[in-house]
Parts: structure tokens; C-alpha cells; sequence
């Protein structure tokens, strides 16, 4: 299947089919912007997030007035400090920012943890950057050829078998929470701190297995160093084609996606809201961004502001849930 129709298979199944075509959309703010905008990743240069910002942003600027979008990374707590920077921002739509789901969806909901935001009351959803599926793998010296023979030795084995994740509350983390929710089984939580180091571990057999953004992972699945037993959307990936669903080993309703989504403060005017998301969805549409992020195993995003705001409820609603169950607390 074409990577472009695929990737638009993908949005609709996960309940994200888009907003109208950008080219349909008119300049609803004159004047909109007259100086350099500030697009805040909350994460170090080089990661995923700060990959999405730097591929969209030339393009941003380009429906923009040819206005300049500098990217500026402030990193700390998860993606929290930088997503505090954006809902403190002055409400004119010269500062806006990526949010991650753990700094935007999880994190708030954990009991604990004191946030400076309120992610529905200080921010305003744009529109989904990129939707990042997060497999289960496992290293290739272990024994599991499935997510089956994985979860009944779980069963078999109730807190004897571990995982590793990118950290207390990180999407990793929650992900793996709720597949030990929907198994019922036990496995013991590894915490590391990012992507990387986590990979590195998962290498060296360190743990028995792992969930990570899909981009991290690839290279070592496709050498045969890592083999996954499962991913969190609800169609086969085709970076992954061979690899089954969660419905496709029994456990429907679970998803594993990682997301990154643009937000601005709150109060900023409708009309330079609008300008945002058009330039944004625009970009996003762009034959070559759309390559670079398929490249990167990332599915772009693009809806409706509309979309993306109910998409940030459901999530705060259904990770908020698992903290519940799982009876997580902030550490």
C-alpha cells in the first residue's frame, strides 16, 4: 500500500480523519504574524519532538508571511517545563509549542505529581504533529516468538518477568501498565531515562522486554537484534507488516501510541488560531514532510483543532483511568 494512503487509513482508524484540505482554508487574521514566531519543544535538540518541529517549521513559515519559526528546546520534567513555558506565554500567537501525551495527557493526571498547567484550561489544541506507535519487543536472545508465549510465561510467572520504559509516567510506561491491565498478568516495571539508554539495555539483555517510540526501535528490529511481538495501533504498521495488532493477539482496545501535538496559550484570538492551524496542517500535508516523518516511522498528523481537542480529552480521560487501576503515583 502507498505510504500516503496508508498513513490516512491510519488517522481515521485512530479516530483523527483530519480536518478540510489546508488550500481550502482562507487568512483569517490580516496583519498575522509580523515578526518571528517561537515554536518551544520541550525536549533536547535531536529528539523526535525536536525532529517534527525543524521538518514543519520552514514550511510554517512559508504560509506565514515568510515570518521565521525558530525552534527553541527547553527540555526538563518530562516535556513539563516546556509546555509551562507555552501556557504562561503571552496569548498573541508568537509563541506556541509542541506537547508530548505524558506532558499533556499523563502527567496531570497523576497523583503526586503538582503541575503548573492545566493542559484544558491553560492551553489551546492546534492539531496533531505525529502519531508514534510504540511495539512491544523483546531481545533476540529471548525465548517469546509472540506476544502469546510472552504473556502466558507472565502468567506462568507472575512478577518473575520484567519490562523496560522510558520512565515513571511516560507513555512507555503507561502503555506497559495497560497491558499488564488488559493480560492480567505481573510484570515488573525498569525505568530508564529515555529512549536510548532503554535500547541500549533491551541490546544487552538486560531486561526481558520493552516499549519505545517505533523510530528509536526499527533499526534494531529490522537488523534482527530486537524482535517484536506487537503493536498498539489498530492496523499492522507497514514498517512492521508481519508484526500483529494488539486485537490480533487478544487484546482488543489496547493502544500503545506515543503523540506529539501543537498547542498555543490559552486566549489567543480564534482568527490568529486559525492562521496557526492552517499553516501547520498545511505543512504537515507537504509531500516531503509527509516522507521525512513516514521515513522517521512517525504518521503525520494534521486534524481539526476541534479534533484535536477532543483527541487530548479522550486521552487524558483513558490514561487517567489506567493510573487509576494500576494505582500509580508520581515518584
Amino acid at each position: 500500500m502507498r505510504a500516503r494512503s496508508w498513513i490516512a487509513a491510519a488517522l481515521v482508524a485512530a479516530g483523527l480523519s483530519g480536518a478540510a484540505p489546508p488550500a481550502a482554508l482562507a487568512q483569517t487574521a490580516p496583519g498575522y504574524p509580523n515578526r518571528p514566531i517561537r515554536v518551544v519543544v520541550p525536549f533536547a535538540a535531536g529528539g523526535p519532538t525536536d525532529l517534527v518541529a525543524r521538518t514543519i517549521g520552514p514550511k510554517m513559515s512559508a504560509t506565514l508571511n515568510n515570518q521565521p519559526v525558530v525552534v527553541e528546546n527547553r527540555p526538563g520534567a518530562g516535556g513539563a517545563t516546556g509546555v509551562d513555558v507555552v501556557a504562561k506565554a503571552a496569548p498573541d500567537g508568537y509563541t506556541i509549542g509542541f506537547g508530548s501525551a505524558g506532558a499533556l495527557a499523563i502527567s496531570p493526571g497523576l497523583p503526586g505529581r503538582v503541575m503548573p498547567y492545566d493542559p484544558l484550561r491553560d492551553l489551546a489544541p492546534i492539531t496533531l504533529g505525529v502519531l508514534v506507535p510504540e511495539p512491544v519487543v523483546v531481545p533476540a536472545g529471548q525465548p517469546f516468538r509472540t506476544m502469546q508465549e510472552f504473556i502466558a510465561a507472565a502468567r506462568a510467572q507472575p512478577g518473575r518477568l520484567n519490562y523496560g520504559h522510558t520512565g515513571p509516567g511516560s507513555m512507555p510506561h503507561l502503555a506497559g501498565e495497560l497491558i499488564k491491565l488488559a493480560a492480567g498478568i505481573d510484570l515488573v516495571g525498569v525505568a530508564y531515562r529515555g529512549g536510548a539508554p532503554l535500547t541500549t539495555a533491551l541490546l544487552a539483555g538486560e531486561v526481558q522486554a520493552g516499549l519505545a517510540d517505533l523510530p528509536v526501535l526499527l533499526p534494531h528490529i529490522r537488523s534482527g537484534a530486537l524482535r517484536a511481538l506487537a503493536v498498539g495501533t489498530r492496523e499492522r504498521l507497514p514498517w512492521l507488516p508481519d508484526v500483529p495488532t494488539m486485537a490480533e493477539v487478544g487484546l482488543p482496545g489496547v493502544d500503545t501510541n506515543n503523540w506529539h501535538g501543537m498547542i498555543a496559550p490559552a486566549r489567543v484570538p480564534e482568527p490568529i488560531l486559525d492562521a496557526i492551524h492552517h499553516a501547520a496542517a498545511t505543512a504537515l500535508r507537504d509531500p516531503e514532510v509527509t516522507r521525512s516523518l513516514y521515513d522517521q516511522g512517525a504518521i503525520p498528523g494534521g486534524n481539526s483543532r476541534a479534533e484535536f481537542a477532543a483527541f487530548l480529552r479522550s486521552e487524558i480521560e483513558k490514561w487517567g483511568e489506567v493510573i487509576r487501576r494500576a494505582g500509580l503515583r508520581a515518584e
